[in-house]
């Protein structure tokens, strides 16, 4: 078992390792000011874990109650939000009560949001069940719902009170799933760790599971400490992800985020290429990556298409958008280009 400190707005701990759900209600009674609680979770990972964390949280002394939301990204809407927000009015929960998040991302950034503007803050626990949120989205405190011009363009900076990662949830998860958390595991590599590159090319993610989630939990980690606002260094987090949002609206999200982001940093890589920033060698490398860990590698998105979709992201600020470019083997860097020049980026990135 492995226990990673964040030290950000609020200080909590991210504690990896097998069997942990059914130490959720003790683990939640040191860290929680009440003793009521919500459990948000969706379709798929209701009927496998609802009745264990419930379970939990009532042997320690916890009023709990269930809502489970349909699976899927079409849930991180204004309306499911709402629907949530009235749910937890209904029974009366206090700014003293939490809401806890059993699923992957999309439950952990609805639940997250909701925690952050009901009752202006309320307490709030991350239990991710998925590999792309052990080792991203449940950590660092973004959480938000998508509009119909974006995703991720409504939301909060709310770190939760804890995050506890039972690797053995990982071990129910449908391989395509899984992939998509693979996704941002050589992500992370890319953006600056040569070390986990290595590994991963010496053994599948899956075969090292602790030590995958734990050193990426480390790495966001230290972004996080420094840059927990998203006004820096964080931006680094983002590699593949701008073209990777446009290829999720591109599908009106039928791809999931993590094979979105695998093409996302596939297309970004090679327009570094082709721009002479970064040595051909680092895309044969994430190429023979993703392709181990199942992951796609290529787009069928026009460059005008994602270029349109990608002026809709978050990083861009007037009439320039930021860009996380790979720069060598196990190192990534910001790039800020005028929004007119991001078709270029996408041509270069979609040639063979």
């Amino acid at each position: 078992m492995r226990t990673i400190h964040i030290a950000a707005s609020r200080e909590y701990d991210v504690v990896i390792g097998r069997g942990l759900l059914g130490e959720l209600g003790s683990r939640a009674a040191e860290v929680l000011r009440g003793r009521s609680c919500a459990v948000v979770s969706d379709s798929n990972v209701a009927p496998i874990y609802m009745e264990a964390t419930l379970a939990s949280l009532r042997a320690a002394g916890f009023a709990a109650e269930p809502y489970v939301i349909p699976a899927g990204e079409a849930s991180k809407c204004g309306r499911v939000y709402l629907e949530l927000l009235n749910f937890l009015a209904e029974k009366k929960l206090t700014r003293a009560d939490a809401l806890i998040a059993l699923g992957g991302g999309v439950v952990g950034d609805l639940t997250g949001f909701a925690a952050a503007t009901y009752l202006r803050g309320v307490d709030f626990v991350q239990i991710p069940t998925t590999l792309l949120a052990c080792v991203d989205s449940s950590v660092g405190g973004k959480t938000a719902i998508d509009l119909s011009a974006g995703k991720n363009l409504v939301g909060a900076f709310y770190q939760p009170n804890l995050v506890l990662c039972d690797l053995d949830a990982l071990d129910t998860l449908p391989e395509a799933v899984f992939a998509d958390g693979c996704a941002e595991v050589i992500k992370y590599g890319m953006l600056g760790s040569a070390e986990l590159l290595d590994r991963l090319a010496e053994r599948h993610a899956r075969e090292q599971l602790e030590y995958v989630v734990a050193k990426c939990v480390e790495m966001k980690r230290d972004v996080v400490e420094g840059d927990e606002f998203d006004t820096g260094r964080r931006q680094l987090l983002n590699l593949g992800h701008t073209f990777a949002h446009a290829i999720e609206a591109s599908s009106d999200y039928a791809i999931p985020h993590g094979r979105a982001v695998a093409m996302g940093m596939d297309v970004i890589t090679r327009a570094a290429v082709r721009k002479g920033l970064c040595p051909a060698e680092c895309l044969t490398i994430l190429e023979k990556l993703l392709a181990a860990h199942g992951l796609p590698l290529r787009t069928d998105c026009s460059a005008e298409t994602l270029a349109s979709l990608a002026l809709s992201d978050k990083k861009r600020k007037g009439g320039t958008i930021t860009l996380v470019v790979p720069e060598r083997y196990g190192e990534s860097g910001l790039h800020t280009v005028p929004v007119g020049e991001l078709i270029d980026w996408a041509q270069a990135g979609l040639e063979a």
